[in-house]
């Protein structure tokens, strides 16, 4: 029998077009997350229940810290950084240049600093994603190419052996074997179905016990997952039903922030969804991993 997580709770004030990439900056004592389509990062700092709102020129898949400052963004033209007081983008690479109809989606960083994300088509259409990660030294290598739809969810387990990766239309977790001092992955296999019921796996978040907290878009739901046996043990209801991504964070990261959209969502839906589009958050009795910053 699933656990039933309840508590959440609606948090600042903004609504985003398609909310995305939530990340904890233990430094700061603030979340990171970004409106895809609102071409924005948003900063919301719970001390004083501020949001900063940074307005970009293109659509932004995931932004994430950089340890020497500021942060670095998969765009949808590209790797970039942000300068954090000027607000000023500087690019770094841009691996599918010669796809004007694709863009990037979500992403995060592993422990040694290195930046992973992935890419799709506009259209989301056809299978012409691929997952990429940017190193520290700024050089790309392509992981999976050109056979991606929707590039979402990534993940680590909690000994850095296995990488979780989601391309969503299939509804499936893979888990890859992961090499943490190369960064390479092998050995691709089914960990995770989400039921046929309960809307597609979107953003992901790993607990300090490899339990996988999968964001179901269409589902109305964040469900906790055993990898080991592929069993949903646990769910946090939301009332919107295009839940798109949730990560750890808070002074003892054991608060769960959880991102929503109100892309696709007609007016007659609304009304029974008012707050697609917020940020959410619910206080757990686990604890998650702190984020990892770009080294780069």
């Amino acid at each position: 029998m699933a656990q039933e997580y309840t508590g959440i709770e609606r948090i600042g004030d903004v609504k985003a077009n398609l909310g995305e990439g939530p990340v904890w900056d233990h430094t700061t004592g603030q979340l990171i997350w970004v409106d895809i389509n609102g071409q924005a990062v948003h900063l919301y700092k719970p001390a004083d229940g501020s949001n900063r709102t940074i307005a970009l020129d293109q659509k932004v898949g995931a932004a994430v810290p950089r340890q020497q400052g500021g942060m670095v963004l998969a765009l949808e033209r590209g790797f970039h950084l942000l300068d954090l007081e000027t607000e000023t983008l500087s690019p770094i690479v841009d691996p599918e240049s010669h796809l004007p109809n694709n863009r990037f989606n979500d992403g995060k960083c592993d422990r040694a600093g290195r930046f992973w994300a992935g890419t799709m088509a506009l259209s989301e259409s056809v299978a012409a994603g691929s997952l990429y990660c940017l190193d520290i030294d700024g050089t790309v290598r392509t992981l999976e190419d050109g056979c991606i739809t929707v590039s979402n969810g990534l993940g680590w387990s909690p000994d850095n052996t296995i990488m979780y990766y989601i391309d969503s239309p299939t509804k499936k977790v893979v888990a890859y074997d992961y090499d943490g001092e190369s960064g390479s992955i092998s050995n691709p296999r089914t960990v995770v179905i989400i039921a046929e019921d309960e809307g597609f796996p979107d953003g992901m978040a790993v607990d300090n016990d490899g339990m996988l907290w999968i964001a179901q878009w269409g589902g109305w739901q964040v469900g906790r997952y055993d990898p080991a046996t592929g069993e949903k043990i646990g769910s946090i209801a939301i009332p919107v039903e295009r839940t798109s991504s949730c990560a750890f964070g808070g002074e003892h990261m054991d608060e769960l922030y959880i991102t929503t959209a109100r892309v696709g969502v007609s007016e007659e839906e609304s009304v029974n969804q008012p707050l697609a589009g917020a940020l959410f958050r619910i206080k757990l009795d686990v604890k998650g991993p702190r984020a990892n910053f770009y080294r780069g």
